[in-house]
């Protein structure tokens, strides 16, 4: 759809020009066959870090490509709109690993770990929930407990986006005793990798949408972490994690816009070809009013969300706009997705057509990084923080 209310530089346009290029002609001969039998395909990660899309926002200096958030966020709504699957893991390995390292980590930690995974030969996940610690992610029960040079780490994480797959982990446990509890504050973030001893990857979701990403739990059992690998302070992970989440917010924001926006495409083709009583559907009114609701959304949140990217490319604080950004766009998603189906009828709901995965896909933007619930409390706070 068209961006003329966001103008694009020429390195935007190029950028956003690569990534549909690369999707269409990488991504979407297979996107239904990783979908149908929920598979991963490794390769195509590789393939992405040559082009330098799992290295946006890492500076040259680490091998990355030093670009600005905007410009990131132009090339991950067109890898979404083609697939979701593949955007989550561009957005969570951009957004959260890489950015945690980069902002918190030394310079080894960074000459180690940075380099590889802006050249895509390493992959990057995040592990905050547990299987008891979801939206309250500060109750997590993870111990990690000094052991000279190491820590050793017991706990289960759940919900890791391409953790079976990662080479390079950000898991938070607790740091505190056990008898003397110090909440957000006894919670540290460790640079976990798969051939510590200790580790392994457990139970594998079998979800609604997003088959073509794997998403595990993860089971350290008395994993040996060096001390080298802790990322910043001790007892200040849960800090960075939730600071690194402002960003990865904006990242879901794009994705769930590329659903939304396939969903609209798919959805004005089809009220141009298909006729009911003697003429295309797009000529009654109240497929028109459809169509014009869903283009509103869509261009409304992808509005707030490149506002909310400016304002972090300025340095401004975005944790309130982060939360809007990700709320709008999300709820845009399923509502777009929703009505897609409406507007194809009997043909929305079967598997033959694109938009039955699409609102399977749109589902999840609500719920993980923050369910909508949660960015409502974040709002709220933040308004009267401000006032």
């Amino acid at each position: 759809m068209s961006w003329a209310l966001i103008p694009l530089t020429e390195e935007q346009r190029a950028m956003q020009e690569s990534a549909r290029d690369f999707a269409l002609a990488e991504i979407a001969p297979h996107s239904d066959r990783w979908d149908r039998e929920s598979v991963f395909d490794r390769s195509i990660v590789g393939k992405m870090g040559a082009l330098g899309f799992l290295g946006m926002l890492i500076p040259e200096a680490y091998d990355g490509l030093g670009l600005d958030t905007c410009t990131y966020l132009v090339a991950l709504e067109e890898i979404a709109a083609v697939d979701a699957s593949v955007a989550v893991l561009m957005s969570v390995h951009n957004s959260l690993p890489t950015q945690m390292i980069l902002r918190y980590g030394s310079e080894e930690q960074k000459q180690k770990y940075l380099r590889p995974m802006a050249r895509g030969e390493y992959l990057g996940a995040f592990a905050l929930s547990e299987p008891d610690a979801g939206s309250d992610a500060a109750s997590l029960r993870t111990q990690a407990v000094r052991d000279g040079d190491h820590y050793v780490l017991t706990g289960v994480k759940a919900w890791v986006t391409s953790g079976a797959h990662a080479d390079v982990i950000l898991a938070m446990a607790r740091t505190d005793s056990p008898n003397d509890r110090k909440g957000a504050r006894g919670i540290s973030t460790f640079i976990i990798t798969p051939d510590m001893p200790g580790f392994s990857v457990g139970k594998k979701e079998d979800k609604m949408g997003l088959r073509g990403s794997e998403t595990n739990q993860l089971v350290f059992d008395e994993l040996r972490v060096p001390v080298a690998n802790r990322l910043g302070q001790e007892g200040m992970g849960f800090v960075y994690a939730m600071q690194s989440l402002d960003n990865g917010r904006l990242g879901i924001a794009a994705q769930s816009i590329g659903i939304a926006r396939a969903a609209l495409e798919h959805s004005v083709r089809y009220a141009a070809e298909r006729k009911q009583f003697g003429k295309p559907i797009k000529e009654f009114q109240a497929v028109q009013f459809k169509l014009a609701d869903m283009a509103t959304r869509v261009a409304a949140s992808r509005a707030l969300l490149y506002a909310a990217a400016s304002a972090k490319d300025r340095g401004q604080p975005i944790t309130q706009f982060g939360s809007m950004s990700k709320l709008m766009a999300s709820e845009t998603a399923m509502w777009v997705t929703t009505e897609a189906i409406q507007i194809f009828g009997g043909y929305g709901y079967v598997k033959e057509y694109p938009v039955e995965k699409l609102f399977r896909d749109a589902k999840v933007t609500e719920i993980y990084e923050g369910t909508s619930e949660i960015q409502r409390i974040v709002i709220a706070r933040e308004l009267y923080a401000r006032s």
